[in-house]
């Protein structure tokens, strides 16, 4: 125990002596927590709409009108010909392209039908289909309106008509903040973990004191553990001061038990040093454990769940996520800070890691020994 205590006390030394990686620990948090969560985000509060109007009727201007008033469109009225709306949509200028050909109000009338036509710019996948959406919704509404006026009839209600009350448990106001700010946590602590524990102890070997270390008779999980502690107890006061500024600055709410929260994390920390290390043991540069990290990092990112549901993605990429430690950590602080779970609800998650990480510290200590 003297051993370890006398390398951590090392350690933190020779952390607070490297004045490249204070900034990370310190300045990193608060950079990531104000810019990612805001620019990190999959809402749509804007969508550029540009109306041609070659009816110039009476219903064409009321349609107008009513997209003008929802708040999620910014409309533009132009007259343009079809090449020069293939134009502005090929430039990204505009969004969507709604055309009311000539006659539009007069097919209306005589032919109780009328066709308009909607162009949107598909490139990204999922807005285009949120705004033609909102697009059918809007014409659909205003289609109910002037059939009742047809009609006669007050107000146009279909008969049996079903009334559905939504309920948005844990997120009621659907804000993309909260969803943000947990899986932002979670790149902050693996940052720490993943990269400083890793860099530092290749540096040992750039500098070569790791030599005069392996004279000694300190075992070798000893100095895997005295490399390891100092960056766990170190990402854990990060993600404490990001809890804080999500706090204060998002208004998070917190339902689940913080001491919940940092025993998952402890867990998830042993994991990704464990990986670190292995990675270090392996490599000699730091340029060769920042490439090698930064490869795998990307990838975890990308299928963890943090942009888009891991159930959207094929079933192949989800078992594949056995070996992602960051989609076990994205899910249990999601779940623990909006849905208040506890250790018993995320047990399979806990035990998952905590063999993943076993198996990676004894990779790490097999191949230190090895390779020294």
């Amino acid at each position: 125990m003297r051993t370890i205590l006398y390398l951590l006390q090392k350690e933190f030394i020779q952390v607070f002596r490297n004045k490249a990686m204070l900034p990370i620990i310190f300045l990193m948090p608060v950079i990531q927590m104000l810019i990612l969560v805001y620019a990190a985000t999959m809402e749509m509060k804007s969508v550029n709409i540009t109306v041609v109007d070659l009816d110039l009727s009476e219903t064409t201007t009321r349609l107008t009108a009513k997209f003008e008033a929802s708040t999620f469109f910014h409309v533009t009225r132009a007259q343009l010909s079809p090449a020069e709306t293939d134009k502005i949509l090929l430039k990204g200028s505009t969004d969507v392209v709604v055309t009311f050909p000539q006659g539009f109000e007069r097919d209306l009338k005589r032919k109780d039908e009328a066709s308009v036509q909607i162009l949107v710019d598909a490139i990204n996948g999922s807005a285009a289909e949120l705004s033609n959406a909102y697009l059918q919704t809007v014409i659909g509404s205003y289609n109910q309106k002037i059939r009742a006026e047809m009609m006669g009839v007050p107000k146009f209600n279909p008969p049996q008509q079903i009334a559905a009350i939504p309920a948005y448990w844990y997120n009621p106001e659907l804000n993309f903040k909260f969803y943000m700010a947990p899986g932002i946590l979670v790149i902050l602590v693996t940052v720490i973990g993943l990269f400083l524990s890793s860099l530092n102890l290749v540096r040992e070997k750039e500098m070569g004191t790791i030599e005069q270390l392996n004279v000694t008779p300190i075992k070798k999980y000893h100095f895997i553990i005295g490399k390891m502690i100092p960056f766990l107890i170190i990402a854990l006061l990060d993600l404490t001061f990001g809890l804080l500024v999500a706090k204060v600055v998002f208004a998070l709410p917190f339902r689940g038990n913080i001491l919940t929260l940092y025993v998952f994390t402890s867990v998830y920390l042993f994991l990704v040093m464990s990986i670190g290390l292995f990675v270090s043991a392996i490599s000699d540069t730091q340029q060769q454990v920042l490439f090698v990290s930064f490869f795998f990092l990307i990838v975890f990112i990308i299928m963890s769940g943090l942009f888009t549901p891991v159930e959207s993605m094929p079933v192949w990429a989800q078992k594949l996520d056995i070996i992602n430690p960051l989609y076990y950590l994205i899910r249990i602080i999601r779940n623990v800070v909006l849905k208040g779970s506890g250790l018993l609800d995320m047990t399979r998650e806990l035990i998952s890691m905590s063999v993943y990480g076993l198996i990676m510290f004894s990779l790490a200590v097999w191949r230190y020994r090895k390779t020294v």
